[in-house]
C-alpha cells in the first residue's frame, strides 16, 4: 500500500527514522509529514506505535475536479463496497488548497451523496453518516482543478492517545510531547523531571517511552478496523506482542516525576497518570518551581538525567516579571542542583528563555497548536564560553565604567551603555534608575544572511552576563526585537503589564514602561533636543506635534513655557502623556493635549489664526491615522507639514523639525519663506555618539 503519514510541523524529520524503525519502505519526507509504502502488518504497526503521526491516510482515488459535477463523478468510480460495509457509519472531511471549488462542506456533502447514492443502487441500502464518532473516515483534499480522496485508517488523530480527558490550561498534543523528548534524548538519560508539568502529558509520554510502551494501545479504536480489508487476526497478534512488550518494560522504568504550583493541574496529571496505568511509576505533586528548593528524592542522587517542561508563556500570566522570574528559577536549577543534567524548555515566548541564564547548544523551531514555538535544548557546560559571552561582559564593563562618571556628572538617569559595539552582538543596552536599576535590551534584527540559531545563541550568552554585570534580577532585565514598524502597527500593545516606572529628566518626572510598547515612552536620543526646545521655550507660547507622551512639552514648561498645546493621534500616547503631567502638576488650562490628526489640526489652527514662537515636530517615518483613514510619509508629506506650522509661527519664531528616517532628505527649496539649520550634530548626546545617525534635526526659522 502507497501511504501518507500526516505529522506536526518540525517533526518530520524524527517521523521517516521512526516509518523506518517500524518497517516501512520508499520513504519521501515533505513538509506535512512523509509518504510511504507499507504491508497490512507495518500499517497496523505505525498506527499503534507510531508517538509522532497525527494520521495514516490511503489514497484510493485520484481525479479532475474543476467542480462540484466532477467532484461527484470522480467519487463515484471508486468502488466503495470494496473499501466497508454498508453496515458502517461513515463521514467525509474536505480540505482546500487554491481550489475553483470554494466551499468545503458542500465539497464533502457531494462526495458523501456520491458514496451514499453508490450502495442504495446496487445494494439497496445506504449507510448512515456519522460526523461525531464515525466507523470509516474519508478525507477529501481539492488542490486546485485535482482531488485526492483517502481512506483514513488511523481514525481520527492518532495524538488522542485515551488517557487523557482533561487537560490543564493550554496542554500539549501528546504527539508534540513525544516529539520534544525525542529531540531532547529521551530516553537514553537516566531520570526525567518536569517541574511545571501541568496536566502530565511529557511525563506520560515519557514513561510510554522509556517503558516500551505502545502510544495507541489505550485507544478506542482505529480506523482500519472496519475497512473491508482489515485482518483481526494479524491485529490481535500484534496487539498481544505489545502488551508483553509493556509488561516488561515497566520492570525497568527510570525514576519519572513531576511538580507544579497548581493543585488542579496536579489532581489533573494524577487522574491522567491513573487512565494510563501508570500511577506505580510517575509520582507528582504540589510545588513551587524555587531553584534552591529540594529535589523530590528519587532525583538527589541522579548524575544525568532529563528536565523538561513546557513553562507558561504569552498571556497566559499577565505579570511579565514573575514570568522573567520563573525562567531564570528553571536555569538556577539547572546551575545550582542539575549541573550535569540535559535540559529541554518548550516556550512559545522565545525572549522569556533569555532569562534562563544559559545558553542553549540547539534551537529546534516547532508549533504549538497556532502558536510558534521553540525547543531550546541545553547540554553543554562550556557553551558560554564559545559565544564570547565574556568578551560582551568585559565592553559592557568598559562602557559603564566610561558613561557612569559621565552620567553622574551631567545628572543624566536613563542613557545609553551598549550599541552593538561589538558586530556578534547587535543589542542596545539602555539603563533606568527608578526605584531601583532597570535594563532594556533592544535586539537588532538579525540580516537573513546570519544563521538564526547563531543569532539566537548570542543573544542568550549576553544576556547571562546582565544580571552580573549590573548587579540585577532578572525581573530588572526588559527585551524588545527591533523591527521596522508601519502603519497601525506600530502603536499597537505588545503586553498588558501596566507595569509603570518613574524616571527623571532634568527638573521633570516621567512614567516608562518596558513591556508594553514597542518603545518605553522616552527617547533617549532626544536628550539634548528637548532641552533646546525647553530653553527656547522660557516665557512663549509652543506646540509640540506628533507629541507621543509628551516628554519634550514636560520640558518647555519646565523651562517657563507660559502656554502650550501638544498634539497626537495616539489615544494611548496622550493618556501616557496625562499621567506625566498629573505627575508633574501641570496646569492643563494653560498646557492642553489634543487628540487630533496634526496635519489637519494646523490646517484648523491657522482658520483660527492661532499663534505660536516655538514649534517642535518629530513625526513617525510613516503612519496610518485609524481616526481618519489616512497616510503619513515623511518624505512625500514634510513640506507640506512644515510650511503649515510655519503659517502659526510669530515674527522671529523657530521650528525644531526632527526626524530618524535614515534616507531623508530636507527639501528646503519647496519651503515658504524659510530657512533650514542642521543642528543634528549638536543633538546627539554622548551616549549616543557611536551612531551619529540616530535621528536629523533642524532648526528653521523665517526667511
Amino acid at each position: 500500500m502507497k501511504l501518507f503519514v500526516s505529522a506536526p510541523r518540525g517533526t518530520t524529520d524524527l517521523l521517516g527514522k521512526e516509518l523506518q524503525d517500524l518497517g516501512a519502505t520508499a520513504l519521501k519526507v515533505v513538509a506535512a509529514g512523509a509518504h510511504c509504502e507499507a504491508d497490512t502488518e507495518t500499517l497496523y504497526r505505525i498506527c499503534l506505535w507510531s508517538r509522532i503521526a497525527n494520521r495514516v491516510l490511503l489514497p484510493i482515488a485520484t481525479f479532475k475536479a474543476g467542480d462540484t459535477d466532477a467532484l461527484y463523478d470522480g467519487a463515484q468510480t471508486v468502488n466503495w463496497q470494496e473499501v466497508f460495509p454498508v453496515t458502517a457509519t461513515f463521514s467525509v472531511h474536505c480540505t482546500l488548497t487554491q481550489s475553483v471549488i470554494d466551499h468545503s462542506h458542500y465539497a464533502s456533502l457531494k462526495v458523501k451523496d456520491a458514496i451514499v447514492d453508490q450502495f442504495r443502487d446496487e445494494t439497496g441500502e445506504r449507510p448512515s453518516v456519522d460526523t461525531d464518532n464515525p466507523d470509516i473516515r474519508i478525507n477529501l483534499h481539492i488542490r486546485r482543478r485535482e482531488a485526492q480522496i483517502a481512506l483514513d485508517l488511523s481514525g481520527g488523530s492518532l495524538h488522542r492517545r485515551g488517557y487523557r480527558e482533561a487537560g490543564g490550561e493550554a496542554p500539549l498534543k501528546e504527539n508534540l510531547a513525544a516529539s520534544l523528548l525525542m529531540f531532547a534524548g529521551w530516553p537514553s538519560q537516566q531520570a526525567l523531571f518536569d517541574p511545571m508539568c501541568g496536566s502530565g502529558t511529557l511525563l506520560i509520554e515519557g514513561a510510554m517511552m522509556a517503558a516500551d510502551i505502545a502510544p495507541g494501545l489505550l485507544r478506542e479504536g482505529f480506523g482500519f478496523e472496519h475497512w473491508s480489508d482489515h485482518d483481526e487476526t494479524l491485529w490481535q497478534q500484534i496487539v498481544t506482542e505489545a502488551e508483553q512488550r509493556r509488561e516488561k518494560g515497566l520492570e525497568k522504568m527510570q525514576p519519572i516525576r513531576g511538580q507544579d504550583a497548581d493543585k488542579n493541574a496536579i489532581r489533573k496529571s494524577i487522574a491522567n497518570i491513573t487512565r494510563a496505568g501508570l500511577q506505580a511509576h510517575i509520582h507528582v505533586e504540589t510545588c513551587v518551581l524555587n531553584e534552591t528548593g529540594a529535589l523530590p528524592a528519587a532525583l538527589m542522587d541522579v548524575e544525568q538525567g532529563l528536565l523538561i517542561c513546557n513553562p507558561p508563556y504569552g498571556e497566559r500570566v499577565a505579570a511579565m516579571g514573575g514570568l522573567r522570574l520563573l525562567y531564570a528559577a528553571l536555569g538556577k536549577l539547572k546551575q545550582r542542583q542539575l549541573e550535569n543534567w540535559h535540559e529541554a524548555i518548550f516556550t512559545g515566548s522565545p525572549e522569556l528563555a533569555l532569562y534562563h541564564g544559559q545558553v542553549a547548544d540547539e534551537v529546534v523551531e516547532l508549533n504549538n497548536g497556532p502558536i510558534d514555538c521553540e525547543l531550546l535544548i541545553y547540554n553543554k557546560p562550556d557553551t558560554l564560553e564559545k559565544t564570547g559571552g565574556e568578551m560582551f561582559a568585559n565592553r559592557l564593563r568598559k562602557n559603564m565604567k566610561k558613561f557612569s562618571r559621565w552620567a553622574k556628572r551631567e545628572q543624566i538617569n536613563c542613557y545609553r551603555v551598549y550599541d552593538a559595539d561589538l558586530p556578534e552582538f547587535a543589542v542596545a543596552v539602555d539603563l533606568y534608575y527608578s526605584d531601583r536599576l532597570y535594563v532594556h535590551v533592544q535586539e537588532y534584527t538579525a540580516p537573513k544572511t546570519v544563521d538564526a540559531t547563531k543569532a539566537l545563541r548570542r543573544l542568550q550568552a549576553a544576556f547571562t552576563m546582565l544580571p552580573e554585570v549590573f548587579d540585577v534580577s532578572a525581573e530588572q532585565i526588559s527585551f524588545r526585537q527591533r523591527r521596522r514598524q508601519s502603519g497601525k502597527g506600530q502603536y499597537n500593545r505588545l503586553a498588558g503589564t501596566d507595569e509603570f516606572h518613574k524616571v527623571e529628566e532634568g527638573h521633570c518626572q516621567m512614567w516608562v514602561n518596558f513591556a508594553d510598547y514597542l518603545d518605553t515612552g522616552l527617547f533617549l536620543d532626544h536628550r539634548i533636543t528637548r532641552k533646546i526646545f525647553g530653553e527656547l521655550s522660557a516665557g512663549k507660547r509652543v506646540l509640540n506635534l506628533y507629541c507621543y507622551t509628551a516628554t519634550a512639552s514636560l520640558q518647555a514648561i519646565a523651562y517657563g513655557a507660559t502656554e502650550s498645546v501638544s498634539v497626537d493621534m495616539s489615544r494611548t500616547y496622550l493618556d501616557w502623556a496625562q499621567k506625566n503631567y498629573s505627575l508633574n502638576n501641570v496646569d492643563i488650562g494653560q498646557h492642553r493635549l489634543i487628540r487630533d490628526d496634526c496635519i489637519e489640526w494646523l490646517e484648523t489652527a491657522k482658520q483660527d489664526k492661532k499663534s505660536f514662537d516655538v514649534i517642535f515636530i518629530d513625526p513617525p517615518t510613516f503612519s496610518n491615522s485609524k481616526r481618519l483613514d489616512k497616510e503619513f510619509d515623511i518624505q512625500r508629506d514634510h513640506v507640506r507639514l512644515i510650511n503649515l506650522a510655519s503659517k502659526l509661527l510669530t515674527k522671529g519664531g523657530v521650528i525644531l523639525f526632527s526626524n530618524n528616517f535614515r534616507r531623508f532628505k530636507l527639501e528646503e527649496s519647496r519651503f515658504l519663506n524659510l530657512k533650514a539649520e542642521d543642528i543634528s550634530l549638536k543633538t546627539i548626546p554622548e551616549d549616543f555618539a557611536r551612531r551619529k545617525n540616530i535621528h536629523r534635526c533642524w532648526k528653521i526659522t523665517q526667511a
